[in-house]
């Protein structure tokens, strides 16, 4: 029984695939973080770095932290992702080839485990457990390890399955097939398509939700099946996540999903995909197996906490995230609220003030501004802008800070915002307001060109000056 499928293809999809993705989370990591974690951002480092020790948060920033050092980081970084997806990493001898895939996982690893709030999502674990994986698949001419492929599918099933097991414990919605009439208006960020997927038939609703559980609670046993199987399991999974990219905008979770699934595409799917190799060195199949070995020791507590009744929905047992626990969406939010970030430049505010909007870059704004697609891309601003619209602790650390730099104009906060209505001169006031958000109907949009209604529902923050943070 074939149980790999070669590998080569496989191996060289997921290693392209990872590479890019590496490529933009360092990117974006070096366009951000300035307003968002450097030394003057919200919740900057340097404060973090006073509270914590590097067995606690591995990062090369516990030996020193400048915003200049952090910018140097994310652009070696994104450097190195970039030589990968050209294929010269894999060109490399071993021992290069493995330290280029080391680098990246150290450097983002670095960045996560000091980006505190900004980086508390699953797809962070997920991007660094394939990329450690990544360091021992080996470079164009050594055999794919069947060992490491192995991990790879195992990393996959935990994803799909841990996702699955979240939704069916979790909202009663899941069980009876209803989510999906909300979840389109109401994920985080809705995509250009989310208000049609939305405006589906509720039939096809509830058949997106039963596939969403065939998909993600018996499909990925078929991984550990013989080809063509375990491909076909891949390709279904494959299918479905292409749904979740066109239906909306979840960073890089969906696409790094595809990238694992496709190690599982089998050589026969392209003849001659496989090159010309040479026998794999004694040191490295030693090596691999001590990380096989090592990762199923650390699969312990993930698979505890499938489980578990309890089950969490995103977590790292460790500060090294070797081996994570995976879930999305275990509750589906029925109503869309939004904050509404505004301000004035009148000297007094009155019943007459006129104020004006900011716009964010994704999070929904003006009614009439259709949802853009941002994924692969993290716009971490706005993420956290949805979670505090539905749980206001979630904004208690950096809220704040953030009205504050609207306040200054300052330039690496409104880099972050699709537009400020401020150009010249600060605003003297700014104020948050929460509205209910609501996609239009077909009659509405085709009449007013509105993708969303909105209605007030209160006031988050009432009008503050810099006097409030003690400016001016």
């Amino acid at each position: 029984m074939d149980w790999i499928g070669g590998g080569h293809l496989g191996r060289w999809l997921f290693t392209e695939g990872l590479a890019v993705l590496y490529l933009v989370a360092f990117v974006a990591a070096a366009r951000q973080f300035r307003a968002l974690l450097g030394s003057r951002g919200m919740l900057p480092i340097p404060r973090f770095l006073s509270g914590t020790t590097f067995w606690r948060s591995p990062s090369i920033f516990c030996r020193h932290y400048s915003d200049r050092f952090f910018a140097a980081v994310a652009w070696t970084g994104a450097a190195l992702a970039l030589v990968t997806v050209a294929g010269v990493t894999a060109r490399l001898p071993l021992p290069a080839c493995m330290a280029v895939w080391l680098v990246l996982w150290a450097l983002y690893l670095s960045i996560v485990n000091v980006g505190q709030l900004w980086y508390s999502f699953g797809w962070e674990s997920l991007l660094l457990e394939a990329g450690f994986l990544a360091v021992f698949v080996g470079n164009a001419s050594t055999p794919p390890p069947v060992a490491i492929l192995l991990l790879l599918r195992w990393l996959l099933l935990r994803v799909e399955f841990g996702a699955g097991l979240i939704k069916i414990r979790g909202d009663p919605c899941w069980r009876n097939l209803t989510c999906l009439y909300y979840h389109h208006e109401t994920q985080p960020m809705p995509g250009p398509l989310s208000w049609y997927f939305h405006r589906l038939p509720r039939p096809l609703h509830r058949v997106e939700a039963a596939g969403n559980h065939l998909t993600q609670l018996v499909v990925p046993f078929g991984l550990f099946a013989p080809q063509p199987v375990a491909g076909i399991a891949a390709a279904i999974m494959i299918v479905t996540q292409v749904w979740l990219v066109a239906s909306g905008n979840f960073a890089w979770l969906n696409w790094l999903t595809i990238v694992l699934a496709c190690s599982v595409i089998p050589d026969s799917l392209l003849p001659g995909a496989a090159p010309t190799i040479t026998s794999t060195p004694l040191w490295f199949t030693v090596v691999t197996a001590a990380v096989t070995a090592g990762i199923a020791l650390l699969s312990y507590r993930p698979v505890r906490n499938l489980l578990s009744h309890h089950q969490l929905m995103n977590a790292s047992f460790e500060p090294w995230h070797l081996v994570n626990t995976y879930g999305a969406f275990g509750h589906i939010t029925k109503v869309r609220t939004e904050i509404v970030v505004e301000g004035t430049d009148d000297d007094l505010v009155t019943p007459a003030t006129r104020w004006r909007e900011y716009e964010f870059k994704g999070k929904p704004g003006a009614p009439e501004r259709r949802p853009r697609q941002y994924a692969p891309y993290h716009l971490r601003l706005d993420w956290l802008m949805w979670f505090a619209a539905i749980s206001p602790g979630y904004g208690d650390r950096w809220f704040g800070g953030f009205v504050r730099r609207l306040l200054e104009n300052d330039p690496d906060t409104l880099r972050l915002l699709r537009r400020n209505p401020f150009p010249d001169l600060p605003p003297h006031f700014v104020r948050a307001r929460l509205y209910e958000y609501r996609f239009t109907d077909r009659r509405t949009r085709r009449a007013t060109g509105r993708w969303w209604d909105r209605e007030p529902i209160s006031v988050c923050l009432p009008p503050v000056d810099l006097a409030r943070f003690g400016g001016r």
